[in-house]
């Protein structure tokens, strides 16, 4: 995965979904990466939780559950909270 900031990814899917709201963004993603580190697991799985596909699907899940791929190389996860 690669790593960036809430702000940089919010400025980013902002960017691409201009109907969605800032700050509700933030506030999701902030809960995921704080269930992530309070060892939230994947509720399909049981694999260690994505973040911001969490915070974006609305449920507790890995990179694979949510995107049915395997390679997460080249998406982004949050590295640390601002």
């Amino acid at each position: 995965m690669i790593p960036t900031s809430i702000d940089k990814f919010v400025a980013s899917y902002i960017k691409s979904n201009p109907k969605e709201k800032r700050q509700d963004i933030i506030i999701q993603l902030k809960a995921a990466v704080s269930a992530k580190q309070e060892g939230t697991l994947c509720s399909q799985c049981g694999q260690q939780i994505w973040a911001i596909g969490t915070a974006i699907a609305g449920w507790n899940a890995c990179f694979t559950c949510l995107t049915g791929e395997a390679d997460d190389s080249g998406d982004f996860e949050i590295d640390r909270v601002c």
